[in-house]
């Protein structure tokens, strides 16, 4: 799963919110192509054949540790990332991981949200950690595809943000935060 652009552009020189100017390549989003969902608030990982991954940005010039499986055919050529999978351990990080897969074997391949009280300051106020699907996430059919209109829904809603998803397979997000949006909303 490769990392997901926002929809518009940041201030990188004021106060790193997003302004009205469309970043390259998500035009679509305006035009009223794709599906619009809710952006789960945990950490990313990816179920394949029985066992568990986390995800892993592999940084410019570092070496991909052990296991390491690619999601991409190469870095971005921007920064140089490279996102990837690792699979999970028994070493004390993972064990929010095995926490939430232990208590569900059974899900099917595909990419999950780690979310629960230890991941991303508990948003939900879940008391066990879960792993929620990316596509079993709401759908927001008609979502509003403005500037204004998106922070306006954004604003009344009780949710991370929004991830488009094209039926190309192309994706772009927005999320509260790039408004200046508090999040979590403590009505969560």
């Amino acid at each position: 799963m490769q990392k997901i652009p926002s929809l518009f552009q940041r201030d990188y020189k004021g106060n790193r919110q997003v302004i009205d100017q469309v970043v390259d390549g998500c035009q679509w989003v305006l035009l009223g192509e794709g599906m619009a969902t809710e952006k789960i608030d945990g950490t990313c990982c990816m179920i394949r054949d029985g066992e568990l991954f986390r995800r892993h940005d592999r940084k410019q010039g570092k070496p991909a540790p052990n296991g390491w499986i690619a999601a991409e055919p190469a870095p971005d050529p921007v920064t140089g990332h490279w996102p990837g999978w690792t699979k999970i351990t028994d070493t004390p990080a993972d064990r929010w991981h095995r926490e939430a897969f232990d208590a569900n074997r059974s899900l099917p391949n595909g990419t999950y949200e780690l979310v629960g009280p230890k991941i991303q300051g508990n948003a939900y106020e879940l008391t066990q950690h879960e792993l929620r699907s990316h596509e079993s996430a709401a759908q927001y059919p008609l979502f509003p595809r403005s500037f204004d209109a998106i922070r306006e829904a954004l604003q009344e809603m009780l949710i991370e943000g929004i991830v488009w998803h094209h039926p190309d397979g192309r994706m772009c997000k927005i999320k509260r935060r790039d408004f200046g949006l508090p999040w979590p909303v403590s009505d969560c």
